[in-house]
């Protein structure tokens, strides 16, 4: 079984590895065409993260 966990999760960091690259490539894109609305979108993100990571916290 743990090896087959590790075959899996080897998949989802490939996997992420690609989705973070177009990730990028769209917050370059987003603050190149508008900035200023850019910036706050990702403010709203960062403090959604902030939250999800003190829910982590307390998982583990």
């Amino acid at each position: 079984m743990k090896k087959n966990y590790n075959q899996i999760i080897n998949k989802i960091q490939k996997i992420r590895a690609k989705n973070n690259v177009n990730w990028m490539n769209i917050l370059k894109l987003a603050f190149k065409l508008d900035p200023k609305n850019s910036a706050k979108i990702m403010k709203k993100i960062n403090y959604d993260d902030k939250k999800i990571s003190e829910l982590l916290k307390k998982l583990g």
